[in-house]
């Protein structure tokens, strides 16, 4: 499965262009900060990074790929 990472700072970036799926408070309560690693897959599906794992936390829709791409300059991988 092919994932782009970013900061938590940079989710928000990404969010902060009329998503309706989720709220930087939905973020929030999951746990993401400014200094987390999170990572969403191409289907949309966002998770954060745990000293053990990934934990799924929600999910992106609309055009979240051209936003993820924009906001941290990568591709999937």
């Amino acid at each position: 499965m092919e994932f782009i990472e970013m900061t938590g700072k940079t989710l928000w970036r990404v969010i902060d262009h009329d998503e309706e799926a989720l709220t930087r408070d939905d973020l929030l309560g999951a746990g993401v900060r400014d200094e987390s690693l999170v990572r969403v897959n191409r289907q949309g599906d966002l998770e954060l990074r745990k000293p053990n794992g990934w934990d799924i936390i929600g999910g992106l829709i609309g055009d979240y790929e051209h936003r993820v791409r924009e906001a941290t300059g990568l591709d999937w991988a």
